[in-house]
């Protein structure tokens, strides 16, 4: 297996643990009091856009030449340390 392909192994696999992170925290935005659900629901839609993005770098690099693959796991990894932070800063302001 090729260093590209194990490389989108991975950052599958940490796509798919994103997703349930998300639906996780959809499910206790919906028993959250009105106002709390708000900015449930605000975290949510950030944390679904910087997932669409790594998903779309996930794509690029699927199609992406061995020449390539260097810049778009850059660009990868930019976007996943994003999305931890926002996985992390709704963690912490839910708890």
């Amino acid at each position: 297996m090729s260093e590209r392909d194990l490389y989108v192994e991975k950052a599958k696999a940490r796509i798919d643990q994103w997703d349930a992170e998300i639906k996780k925290l959809r499910a206790k935005a919906e028993e959250a009091e009105a106002d709390v659900r708000i900015e449930y629901q605000n975290r949510l839609t950030e944390m679904r856009a910087e997932r669409d993005k790594a998903e779309q770098k996930l794509k690029q690099m699927r199609q992406a030449g061995d020449e390539a693959l260097a810049d778009l796991k850059s660009g990868f990894d930019r976007a996943m340390d994003s999305l931890s932070k926002a996985f992390d800063d709704a963690r912490a302001r839910f708890k």
